[in-house]
C-alpha cells in the first residue's frame, strides 16, 4: 500500500509541479529556483528543453548521492525523470491561459510547492537542489522549505541579472510561495502518508 501511495505521490507531484511551471511561470518568463530555475533560464535565453537541462544538471548530484546517500538516489531518480518528462511534455500548455503576471507567480509557486511537498512527504524529490535541501534538512533538522528558499534565492538573483528586473521580482514572489507551500505540505507529512 505504501509503495502505491508513493508512486501516486510521485506522479501527481510531478504533474502538479509541471502544471505550475508551464501554465503560470513560463508565459511571463518567471523563474523557480534550483535546477528547475537554471533549466528555465536556459529555456528563456536559448530555447533549450527545461527538462533535459534539469537532468544534465542533476547528474553530478546523483553521482554524489550514489556514493553517500544511496537511499535518496533510488528514491529520487524516479522523481527527477518524471518531473523532467512532464515539464517538457506539458510545455505546450504555456500558451493555454494568460493570467496577470503577479497572480501567475503566486499560483505557479503554490503548485510547484504542492508538487515538491507531496514528493518530499514520501522521502523522494525531483533531485537537483531539492535533493541538497533534503540532505541539509536531515543533517540539521531545519525545515526543508527554508533550505529550498535560500538555494532558490541565489538562482533567482542570477536569473534576474541575466533576464530582467521584472523576472527577478516576480520570481522572488514565486519562490516565497514555493517555500511556504512546501513547508506547509511537509509539516503535514504524517497525515498525508497515513491517508
Amino acid at each position: 500500500m505504501y509503495v502505491l501511495k508513493k508512486s501516486l505521490a510521485l506522479i501527481l507531484g510531478s504533474i502538479i509541479l509541471s502544471l505550475g511551471i508551464n501554465l503560470f511561470l513560463v508565459p511571463h518568463k518567471i523563474l523557480d529556483g534550483g535546477t528547475v530555475g537554471i533549466g528555465l533560464i536556459a529555456n528563456y535565453l536559448w530555447g533549450f528543453n527545461t527538462g533535459i537541462i534539469i537532468i544534465i544538471l542533476s547528474i553530478p548530484i546523483f553521482i554524489y548521492a550514489w556514493f553517500h546517500y544511496r537511499n535518496y538516489f533510488y528514491n529520487s531518480l524516479h522523481g527527477l525523470i518524471l518531473s523532467a518528462f512532464f515539464i517538457d511534455y506539458l510545455s505546450p500548455l504555456s500558451k493555454l491561459i494568460k493570467v496577470e503576471a503577479v497572480y501567475s507567480s503566486i499560483l505557479g509557486g503554490i503548485l510547484v510547492g504542492i508538487g515538491i511537498g507531496m514528493m518530499l512527504c514520501f522521502q523522494t524529490s525531483t533531485g537537483g537542489t531539492d535533493f541538497i535541501a533534503q540532505f541539509l534538512c536531515d543533517k540539521t533538522g531545519i525545515n526543508v522549505g527554508v533550505f529550498i528558499l535560500v538555494i532558490d534565492s541565489i538562482i533567482i538573483i542570477i536569473g534576474g541579472l541575466l533576464l530582467s528586473p521584472e523576472t527577478f521580482y516576480l520570481s522572488i514572489l514565486t519562490i516565497i510561495f514555493v517555500g511556504i507551500t512546501t513547508s506547509l505540505i511537509t509539516s503535514m507529512r504524517g497525515q498525508i502518508v497515513a491517508y
